[in-house]
């Protein structure tokens, strides 16, 4: 299915290189390089030239490049690019340029191992982890068990996790983390507002458990259940592979036995009924042609036993702006010239508190006056234990035939980065 894959940095440099099939030189790269790279108007991910289309997906400074000759399924090539991304992040922390070149013998070798002549094989990270390592080899006996223990678990029911496994304090810990994206119309009237959100699990639980999960009694994502009382309304959300679909269909519970160690239970998108943790008001004056006059507001809108961090607000200024007096009752607001900003950081606002700033921007005189576009102030912030979407943890049911005690931790984060914009 796939005839070639590649890795290039952002300078067009080749990284990683493997042909599947003999219709391909490694000069087919050289077409990507010009047509992609090069290129500083290509907006679709898949480019077809001829009879030969590029797949890329680009992370950070690299680009990962799956190429075809056949009409291949292209969501399952791009699932294909995305797993690689997911085992080298597992395998090295981070993938970058500097990740790839320092352990380039074994990118090959998951290279290898993931996909057999242009067809995608096993791409579990725990299977891959028990027989792909770092680690020294060791003795024949032990080796030929290990094996024994590998093909049970690549081949059996459960592929993502083996039946061995046994900690001394059986623990899960479940992260909740939503990203509220919001636009803002100037009049104070909701443009856009949505939530990002994905369940990320730890689970360190001895043997082959069965986990039970419950949400906010009922998840609805069928548009005929839509408006029960205390559920939370999803427009899509997709499981990892170990949740049993059928259960969730008939029950709305989440039934499965998770993978060892951490790994991403379930991503969700919700647009209704979203809870704002932040509101900013602002207020700006053109003064003439000479200054501009700011009062920017904030109200934190949730418990006052809750509080926000790192808040961060991007306040935009005229390009002919020269200085900016600012003035804070909390945290501390500066001026970037470069970015023709005003960054003002507050560490921590407590629940039901409001920080105001007020500052003046002198302008410099030009000879032909524009008009100022006024671009959207951006917001940053965190808030532990809020969700946006009303999203709640009911319970977490943890079942094994030994019957042993396990510990459950839940947190809840709802962040914003760059998608938080008040226009003014």
């Amino acid at each position: 299915m796939i005839s070639a894959f590649f890795i290039f940095n952002q300078k067009g440099e080749v990284l990683i290189s493997r042909l599947y099939r003999t219709d391909f030189k490694r000069s087919i790269a050289d077409v990507f390089r010009i047509q992609v790279i090069s290129s500083s108007d290509v907006r679709s991910p898949i480019i077809t030239l001829g009879s030969t289309s590029f797949f890329h997906v680009r992370i950070g400074n690299l680009y990962v490049v799956a190429v075809t000759k056949n009409n291949a399924n292209a969501a399952l090539v791009f699932e294909f690019c995305y797993r690689f991304i997911a085992i080298s992040k597992a395998y090295f922390g981070k993938i970058d340029e500097e990740a790839i070149k320092n352990n380039f013998v074994l990118v090959y070798e998951l290279i290898d191992e993931i996909c057999d002549f242009g067809y995608p094989q096993n791409s579990e990270i725990d299977t891959l982890k028990t027989y792909i390592t770092t680690e020294s080899v060791v003795s024949s006996i032990i080796a030929t068990e290990e094996s024994s223990k590998i093909t049970e678990q690549a081949t059996g029911a459960t592929s993502w996790r083996r039946g061995d496994v046994k900690y001394k304090k059986n623990e899960a810990f479940v992260d909740v983390v939503e990203t509220v994206n919001l636009n803002m119309s100037a009049k104070g009237t909701v443009l856009r507002a949505d939530v990002d959100g994905h369940i990320q699990m730890r689970a360190y639980l001895s043997g082959t458990p069965e986990c039970k999960f419950g949400l906010n009694d009922k998840l609805v994502i069928d548009q005929k259940d839509r408006g029960s009382i205390d559920a939370v309304e999803l427009d899509d959300c997709r499981f990892h592979q170990c949740v049993r679909l059928h259960d969730f269909n008939a029950s709305r519970t989440i039934s499965f036995v998770p993978p060892d160690g951490e790994f991403e239970l379930m991503r969700y998108r919700c647009t209704s009924k979203i809870k704002l943790p932040l509101r900013v008001i602002p207020t700006v004056h053109e003064v003439g042609t000479s200054q501009v006059q700011y009062t920017i507001t904030i109200k934190t809108v949730f418990d006052n036993k809750l509080a926000a961090t790192n808040v961060v607000l991007r306040i935009p200024t005229p390009l002919n702006t020269t200085t900016v007096d600012c003035k804070v009752a909390a945290g501390k607001a500066k001026y970037v010239p470069a970015e023709n900003v005003v960054v003002w950081k507050v560490p921590r606002i407590q629940g039901g508190q409001e920080c105001t700033l007020t500052a003046t921007a002198s302008l410099t005189s030009t000879t032909t006056r524009q008009v100022w576009a006024r671009p959207p102030i951006d917001v940053d912030f965190q808030v532990l234990m809020l969700t946006a979407s009303g999203l709640e943890v009911r319970f977490l049911k943890v079942f094994e035939k030994s019957n042993y005690h396990s510990v459950k931790w839940v947190r809840y984060l709802t962040k914003a980065s760059g998608s938080y914009q008040i226009r003014f």
